[in-house]
């Protein structure tokens, strides 16, 4: 994957919203169930074109990076695709809570979605050593019901721990440790259906998210 800084759009909608303190990219791949229709997908990205002050998502699809193809509905292959930035503040959360409910009605499996706000105000080079940027990254994860959406969470993780310990280990030996992750997601998962079982809102059942600062400024995405 290759980074570098971009050109935005002159006069994209989303730039109607005025003293904005992020940048918020949203990307990500969602399979869909094979009746879903554009209606139906017009609909679960109501809380995102919506925000972005559109009337409808084909006005609200575009994104404000002109080499960014914003939201896509690929009807031949069933599939939304998500490369899209919007002008916002920390109230956009509020918007994601609602897409998440949305997608797992539409998704035939489990997908990760990713989210980051980039802090506008923030310029490296102006800025002392002890300045932070209010940059934050969020993972969303959808999907059908919560065993589809722990697989992909469990996917994600394995692929990031076997990354990291390649380095100092070969592939061959970390079956180990991909078996203790299985151990704690059959784990949640058999609490989840206990919860479930007993009347009790499931813990971490869908939607979820997880967020972290720091290590510099994440790169933004060129396609």
């Amino acid at each position: 994957m290759l980074y570098t800084a971009r050109r935005p759009l002159e006069n994209p909608v989303h730039m109607s919203r005025y003293n904005n303190p992020f940048e918020i990219h949203v990307h990500g791949q969602v399979a869909l169930r094979p009746e879903v229709q554009l209606s139906d997908v017009q609909d679960a990205l109501k809380p995102l074109w919506k925000y972005a002050g559109a009337r409808s998502l084909a006005d609200g699809a575009r994104s404000a990076y002109e080499d960014e193809p914003g939201i896509e509905f690929v009807a031949a292959e069933h599939q939304l695709q998500m490369c899209w930035t919007v002008s916002g503040d920390e109230d956009f959360r509020q918007a994601l809570d609602e897409l998440c409910m949305n997608l797992n009605d539409l998704a035939v499996a489990g997908a990760a979605i990713e989210v980051t706000f980039y802090d506008t105000d923030f310029d490296e080079e102006e800025q002392s050593p002890e300045g932070e940027s209010r940059d934050d990254f969020v993972m969303l994860f959808v999907g059908p019901n919560p065993a589809a959406i722990m697989q992909v969470q469990r996917d994600l993780l394995v692929q990031d721990l076997v990354s990291m310990m390649e380095r100092h280990f070969d592939g061959a030996e970390l079956g180990g440790v991909v078996a203790e992750v299985d151990k704690l997601f059959a784990q949640r998962f058999d609490a989840l259906v206990n919860s479930l079982e007993i009347g009790k809102p499931p813990r971490g059942s869908g939607g979820g998210f997880g967020s972290g600062h720091g290590g510099g400024r994440k790169p933004r995405h060129l396609h």
